[in-house]
């Protein structure tokens, strides 16, 4: 799979059979519909239906950042804006294939859904998400 930001390769990340794409070059991570709830849902963390109905129900971003296309169907991806303070701009494809998160804001996100609830180092998903995506600039 091509990366949509920079256009290298990116590599497949296997987790609990879950097998994301990430790219090395930007660290971006391409989620195919699905495999994000599936992995919040490895470690039964409460919250995650409201936490995902939010972000799928989040407003249209206002934003100048470049649209993204897609890594399976080609078209361009909408922006998202989701999670607060700060907020983070995903990109998910219209069509249903999945959701892009530049480097870094898999991280953020999953720090402020985790706010409230078990943090790092007692969350290992969050320890996961901070190893292998980086932990926020």
């Amino acid at each position: 799979m091509i990366c949509p930001v920079c256009k290298a390769e990116m590599i497949v990340v296997e987790y609990h059979d879950i097998e994301l794409d990430m790219c090395a070059e930007c660290k971006g991570v391409w989620f195919d519909s699905g495999e994000l709830e599936l992995v919040l849902k490895t470690y039964q963390v409460e919250g995650i239906d409201e936490f995902l109905e939010e972000m799928r129900n989040a407003p249209d971003a206002k934003t100048d950042e470049k649209k993204r296309k897609c890594p399976i169907c080609g078209k361009k991806m909408g922006k998202k804006d989701v999670g607060k303070e700060p907020d983070v701009i995903i990109d998910t494809c219209d069509r249903g294939h999945g959701l892009w998160f530049d480097g870094g804001e898999v991280v953020q996100l999953s720090s402020q859904f985790s706010s409230g609830t078990a943090s790092h180092p007692d969350n290992p998903a969050l320890g996961f998400l901070e190893e292998f995506f980086g932990t926020p600039e």
